[in-house]
């Protein structure tokens, strides 16, 4: 069994929310909560939804790979 802690907990909640934000993106919603997109703003993200998205790519790389890219 895997235990997550302190960062791991923030990087596992980004990821569930890319996931989310992507079946979003398909058209599934959530009922009677707020949306990825939504929970997402408030979190700092800006942009569209796949501006959003894009940002969120970017840090999963960072994370799986453990190295910070280069801003574009």
């Amino acid at each position: 069994m895997t235990t997550l802690t302190g960062k791991q907990i923030e990087q596992a909640q980004l990821l569930t929310l890319r996931g989310m934000l992507k079946l979003e993106m398909r058209g599934m919603k959530r009922s009677r909560s707020p949306s990825a997109y939504s929970m997402l703003k408030q979190l700092g993200y800006k942009g569209t939804r796949e501006a959003v998205l894009a940002q969120l790519d970017k840090e999963r790389q960072e994370i799986l790979t453990g190295v910070m890219l280069p801003e574009a």
